[in-house]
């Protein structure tokens, strides 16, 4: 629907597919995550999806205005709104939406479009300390008005990716990496800018050096070290996601770092994540690891989430492996209020059993 600026999808719909129908039509879908070519549009709703674009544009549940959901007892509720103001009574929409279908079956949504930028401007920069980062991403988010992606990688992160990319793109691997991007409006005057905000910063010191991007092969360059599909190769890889308050993100990596080194010290153990919403991702691997390996090193990190009062699932969901970790960031009483609402749409926990918050 040009008009409304809004997409309506069936439940099964590769991501990938409504994103090229949205370009097609002169629009952009906002949800945008790595496995864009195989993820489905339910599936990114049910487990709220972030991914790469959310500093912009928020994570799945903000680009959703309508949906349709089957009930446990075959109810369809089905709320196929176009409009961006509706306030008549409960958000119904938002039960589904993160749910990981314990709550309800989506079967359709309607998507909100953007507009279709006209480029995109993309830097690889160079930066010595975490606080320079959060500096870099606020004076970003001042003099870019259409920054779109801020991605950061530490050292070890950086450097095994390159490494395995057979890349040098510094001469040294610096202490952070991050990608800045903009999407643009088609205005002459936009990259000088881009490249002006970034001369500003390299005087200032806020960045050691910077690459921007001048052709598509050097953006997707850029966006294969940060994606690091390479880290599958690393024995039993253990990802974890988790959201932090911003300022807080670089001591808990490095306390984090310390402990599970300590602990494995001849684990590969690294960091990177979006930053600008305040996630973080850890992957650690080591030689020989056991499921007695993967529970201490889960009580290393998610012990640390709650000291610093942060997320245990910035993006991935709870699904079994987190819901015993619920409990680091939710209250007793909002987890009794998410076991009401399960008992009142499922009473008999036939939607995805087990799932979130276990047996009901």
């Amino acid at each position: 629907d040009a008009a409304a600026g809004t997409m309506t999808v069936l439940a099964g719909t590769p991501l990938e597919v409504a994103q090229r129908a949205a370009e097609d039509a002169g629009f952009l879908l906002p949800i945008d995550l790595g496995a864009r070519g195989s993820c489905q549009i339910a599936g990114n709703l049910a487990t709220n999806a972030g991914g790469i674009r959310v500093i912009r544009n928020g994570v799945a549940r903000d680009n959703v205005l309508g949906l349709e959901a089957v009930l446990a007892d075959g109810t369809v509720i089905s709320s196929m709104n176009k409009m961006i103001k509706n306030n008549t009574g409960y958000d119904l929409r938002q039960l589904f939406i993160g749910s990981e279908g314990t709550l309800g079956i989506i079967t359709r949504a309607v998507l909100r479009l953007r507009p279709l930028p006209a480029g995109r401007l993309t830097a690889l920069c160079t930066l010595g300390t975490y606080e320079n980062v959060v500096a870099l991403l606020r004076r970003a988010q001042k003099e870019l008005a259409g920054l779109s992606a801020y991605e950061a990688m530490w050292e070890s992160y950086f450097r095994f990716n390159c490494e395995a990319e057979g890349l040098r793109l510094f001469e040294a691997t610096p202490a952070f990496a991050v990608i800045v991007e903009e999407d643009l409006q088609g205005h002459e005057a936009e990259r000088e800018r881009f490249e002006a905000f970034l001369g500003r910063a390299l005087e200032e010191g806020l960045i050691g050096d910077a690459l921007i991007a001048q052709s598509q092969k050097e953006v997707q360059t850029f966006w294969r070290i940060r994606e690091g599909h390479a880290l599958d190769r690393l024995p039993l890889l253990l990802n974890f996601d988790v959201s932090l308050p911003i300022g807080e993100i670089g001591r808990f990596a490095d306390e984090c770092g310390k402990a599970l080194r300590a602990k494995f010290p001849e684990a590969h153990v690294s960091f990177f994540g979006h930053v600008g919403d305040s996630n973080l991702h850890i992957a650690f691997s080591v030689p020989g690891a056991t499921e007695e390996t993967a529970h201490a090193v889960d009580a290393v990190v998610y012990g640390l989430v709650g000291i610093y009062s942060g997320s245990v699932s910035a993006e991935h969901g709870i699904g079994l492996l987190k819901r015993d970790f619920l409990d680091r960031s939710r209250s007793p009483a909002e987890l009794e209020l998410m076991r009401r609402i399960k008992n009142a749409l499922d009473p008999n926990g036939i939607l995805n059993p087990g799932k979130v918050l276990g047996s009901i």
